[in-house]
């Protein structure tokens, strides 16, 4: 009984818990149900009131917007406006300036018009005169035939030929004063541009012989030289082909050849052998085929001093070689390498004056006489031969032109070749440069006296001033004034093609009258 009391009693108080359970969680649903939609109404209100925020500023913002669009607008406008009107009163200017310019060719048009009425009268009148002038002059020339029994066509030949005749005389006084003005002028610019570049290159000269001679110690070495019955001297002669002259000048033994290179091999073949003292066939042979050897290299080496001397480069090795062996070689007695070097430099400077190209100026110059130094076999003028090496080896045309025609054995194509011949000549004419056979000079000095007197109506010619001047005397019934100045031009022309020199020949042709009377 008492169990059954407290399973109800049980029962009870769960079913009264259950129920204030109940109870605490329905009111607790309640009052978080009223707090959600506090916090949402509260949220709601705040989404409006940043709504209506946002809307005032974008209101705000649009507004700033149209105004600013508003005034640009207005600005633009503004502008457009006064372009219009600053076109509208270009336009009313251009307007009046049309109708003044209207009003000015209406004016020219009636003045126009007066004037060609004008012309139209004289023009009429012209006419009427042109035909009474016509008819006078019909008559005149009639009467012209009547007087001088000549017609008009033998009238009009002779006045031609009267006229053809007067012509040709100004015509002729007119090209020599032309002719000597431009002399005079070229000349005084020719003398600065060369007086300038001798001036910038002024060397010493020493004139070579053919001999060298080759001091030693004492005059037995003369006999060793000798040796036994002469063996010694003959080898040495047969190897180096040149004269070994040993007489009584005391310490001192003479070689003798023409080839400065042949020369130059013996006398230092000689000094190693006196050095070593050691002479004898065998060695002799030995020594010199070493020193010729040796001599061949050197030659690449002088070739190369050559070219840094006047600046330049990039020339092919067996130009060297040649260039080399021109130091050992002389024309007129003038070392070769030297005058070739001194060209080059003269080149260059002339060259520099007249704005050309100095580079190829001083190549050419120091290359011109490279043909003289080829071997004999080669046969023809050393201008060609060394044209032909220089397009061999690939220089420059204007350089190989140069090269060829500094004797004018083709023709000049650049002002570099003239250059060339002058700066040649200049090298050649300096005092001291060179020498001559007198056999030589008096040859060269009667050829060309008789030269001159090739010519018709030269009646005498005398060479002065150690043959750089030739005076021309011509018969004055037979070469008058004008053809007296053609005559010296001719002759020029004929010295240059025909004969060698050096420097320059000035031709002075004397045309002289004389009357003579005698009182009785």
């Amino acid at each position: 009984m008492n169990l059954i009391v407290a399973i109800l009693i049980g029962v009870a108080g769960l079913a009264i818990g259950f129920g204030v359970g109940w109870w605490f969680r329905l009111r607790t649903e309640r009052n978080l149900v009223q707090s959600a939609e506090i916090r949402a109404k509260k949220i709601i209100d705040d989404a409006e009131k940043e709504a209506a925020t946002l809307k005032r500023e974008k209101i705000l913002e649009a507004k700033d917007e149209w105004y600013k669009k508003k005034q640009e607008f207005d600005a633009d406008a503004s502008r457009q406006r006064n372009k219009l009107q600053a076109q509208e009163k270009q336009l009313l200017s251009r307007e009046q300036n049309l109708d003044r310019r209207l009003e000015l060719f209406m004016k020219k048009e009636k003045s126009l018009q007066e004037i060609e009425q004008n012309l139209q009268r004289k023009m009429a009148i012209a006419e009427r005169r042109e035909k009474d002038l016509e008819t006078l002059i019909t008559e005149q020339n009639s009467r012209l035939e009547r007087i001088s029994s000549m017609t008009i066509d033998e009238a009009k030949k002779m006045l031609f030929e009267n006229l053809i005749n007067e012509v040709k005389t100004e015509a002729a006084q007119q090209i020599r004063e032309i002719r000597d003005q431009t002399r005079v002028d070229a000349k005084r610019e020719a003398q600065r541009v060369t007086i300038q570049a001798i001036q910038r290159t002024a060397v010493d000269h020493s004139v070579e012989t053919t001999v060298s001679v080759l001091n030693i110690q004492s005059d037995e070495m003369k006999g060793r030289i000798i040796g036994k019955e002469g063996r010694n001297i003959r080898a040495f002669e047969a190897a180096t082909g040149v004269d070994v002259i040993v007489d009584d000048t005391p310490e001192a033994v003479i070689l003798s050849a023409f080839d400065g290179f042949r020369r130059e091999v013996a006398k230092i073949a000689l000094d190693r052998l006196i050095s070593d003292g050691r002479i004898h066939p065998a060695r002799i042979e030995e020594v010199v085929a070493k020193v010729r050897e040796e001599l061949e290299e050197e030659t690449v080496r002088i070739g190369e001093n050559a070219l840094i001397e006047l600046g330049l480069h990039g020339v092919h090795n067996d130009l060297l070689r040649l260039l080399g062996k021109m130091k050992f070689r002389s024309s007129y007695g003038q070392n070769m390498l030297q005058h070739s070097i001194e060209v080059g430099f003269l080149t260059g400077f002339m060259a520099a004056e007249l704005g050309l190209d100095t580079l190829h100026a001083k190549r050419a110059g120091l290359l011109h006489d490279v043909g003289k130094v080829v071997d004999r076999n080669i046969e023809g003028p050393h201008a060609l031969i060394g044209y032909e090496l220089a397009k061999k080896y690939n220089e420059h045309p204007d350089v190989a032109n140069a090269i060829g025609s500094h004797h004018e054995d083709i023709p000049m194509e650049t002002p570099i070749a003239a250059l060339v011949q002058s700066a040649d000549a200049i090298s050649g004419a300096r005092p001291g440069a060179r020498r001559e056979s007198v056999e030589a000079y008096v040859k060269r000095l009667e050829k060309l006296e008789d030269l001159a007197r090739s010519f018709k109506g030269v009646a005498n010619s005398y060479a002065i001033q150690a043959g750089r001047e030739i005076r021309v005397v011509v018969e004055p019934d037979k070469i008058d004034d004008v053809l007296a100045d053609q005559l010296s031009h001719d002759i020029v022309a004929k010295i240059q093609k025909e004969m060698e020199y050096p420097g320059q020949i000035k031709v002075t042709v004397i045309r002289e009258v004389r009357s003579v009377a005698m009182a009785k």
